[in-house]
């Protein structure tokens, strides 16, 4: 029979093991969803930018910047980065598995796809005049609007290229290349915007320029990157690969764009919903208030979700089951004590933080009434975002897309409804409701992610990459 002090010393060594070992795994992390934080808020703050220095010159060129960025823009912003995901799940797992040349066939492929999803979605930009004015934007906002959009038609082809590469260099943990690019084009940005939007008056112009052309040097300064040092291995040229089982390769891509443009879109669709209600004034700006402090906050879950989905595809390539598993478990650790710390802040902060972005005392104590919302979401947000980077990791696009469904727009968008309208609970009801159909996807995730047969995951993983082209790279 052992000893008490035996054991005691026992559970002490595998307390220490797993402390270190979840040291080494944070460390692991934080490289990867550092810099992807900050390239995030640097890329987003191209569009910002654009948007403030319209403001200083005319009210209209802000409404135009404004509505195309977030309607337009933004649509297809959703709809691009959903259908470049897979390549985080295919390029993530063919690393790990130490094919570094299906890396480069892989994004020649994601670009063809999203090209042409880029000529699928012209329409939008040509025909958004009308489109707005369905929606419910003024005459006057959706003519101006609808010039920029087809002014701002590169931008939309520049996505198509630009999150192909982006993916091609997370599964090779390149990130700090992607970080340098984008705040040395920020600095740029911010100079040109400000030449022409501003000193020159060129308006409407000046704005599609300086953000087409922006937009445009990230993807040319990474091509270059990419082309000049072959990346390690994993760029060796353009081939005829690229147009190989494309059929899978749609029907993954579709899956992971359904997958986050339902999740993109639910809390956006709870601004147009509370516009609904009687007096909405007051309300719609409560909420875009505590909508634009979660967007901030949601720069953070971003960077967690790219790192977790390159860990997890990574591991997974290499057959390293345990690892990925383990990763699961330090990324979930990590990003629900920052959700704690920030619904905090929130909390703590509800009668001052309002001011910051309004002078209306209205607004100011509704915008407080909803805080504690606001701290429940950004608490739930820190963990959902790392959940479906796992989902990205492992290719469960198609389960959680069902998943997605169900819980936000089966659930939560009619619970919220009934709630606002119904029950007359108004923002604060909808809101709730909403937060119903998170708390249930959020509930699903983990239990899935917790009943998964990592080995079998692995499996998969290197079926995957052989029926995607590894072996036909490999036969030559």
């Amino acid at each position: 029979m052992e000893s008490p002090l035996l054991e005691n010393n026992e559970d002490e060594k595998q307390l220490s093991s797993y402390v270190k070992r979840f040291g080494i795994e944070s460390k692991k992390l934080w490289k990867l969803a550092g810099p992807t934080i900050l390239t995030t808020v640097f890329q987003y703050s191209l569009g910002a930018l654009t948007q403030a220095f319209a403001g200083l010159v005319d009210d209209l060129d802000l409404a135009a910047v404004s509505v195309e960025n977030s309607v337009i823009a933004g649509f297809a912003f959703g709809v691009m980065l959903g259908m470049g995901s897979a390549l985080e799940t295919l390029c993530g797992q063919a690393y790990g598995a130490g094919q570094i040349r299906m890396l480069g066939v892989y994004m020649q492929r994601s670009w063809v796809i999203l090209i042409t999803t880029a000529i699928l979605l012209l329409p939008l930009y040509i025909w958004s005049p009308p489109i707005l004015k369905l929606m419910g934007q003024t005459t006057q906002i959706s003519n101006a609007a609808g010039k920029f959009a087809l002014w701002m038609i590169p931008q939309l082809f520049a996505y198509a290229m630009n999150f192909p590469i982006q993916k091609f260099l997370q599964a090779q943990r390149k990130v700090l290349v992607m970080l340098w690019v984008s705040a040395g084009v920020l600095v740029l940005h911010t100079f040109f915007s400000w030449l022409l939007i501003f000193k020159l008056r060129w308006g409407l112009i000046g704005a599609a320029i300086t953000l087409n052309t922006s937009t445009w040097l990230l993807v040319i300064l990474q091509l270059l990157y990419i082309f000049i040092t072959k990346s390690d291995g994993a760029w060796s040229g353009f081939t005829w690969l690229a147009f190989v089982d494309l059929f899978g390769f749609v029907k993954l891509s579709l899956a992971s764009a359904v997958m986050l443009c339902l999740e993109v879109w639910y809390l956006m669709i709870l601004i147009v919903i509370v516009g609904h209600l009687q007096n909405p004034l007051i309300p719609v700006d409560a909420i875009s208030i505590c909508m634009s402090i979660n967007g901030w906050d949601a720069m953070i879950a971003i960077g967690f979700n790219a790192a977790i989905s390159v860990r997890v595809s990574n591991e997974l390539g290499a057959g390293d089951f345990n690892a990925a598993k383990f990763s699961v478990l330090a990324v979930s650790i990590t990003s629900v004590s920052i959700g704690v710390i920030a619904m905090i802040v929130v909390l703590s902060t509800k009668n001052y933080f309002p001011y910051l972005f309004t002078t209306s005392v209205e607004v100011a104590k509704e915008t407080t009434k909803l805080a504690a919302l606001l701290g429940v979401t950004v608490l739930l947000n820190s963990l959902q975002p790392v959940l479906s980077g796992v989902a990205i990791g492992a290719g469960w696009q198609s389960l959680v897309a069902y998943i997605n469904v169900g819980c936000y727009y089966v659930v939560g968008l009619p619970a919220g409804i009934i709630l606002g309208f119904v029950l007359r609970f108004g923002a604060e009801g909808i809101w709730s409701g909403m937060i119903g159909g998170i708390v249930l996807q959020t509930t699903i995730l983990i239990v899935v992610t917790s009943m998964t047969n990592w080995k079998k995951e692995a499996e998969q993983a290197e079926t995957r990459v052989k029926k995607w082209g590894g072996s036909i790279a490999y036969d030559q």
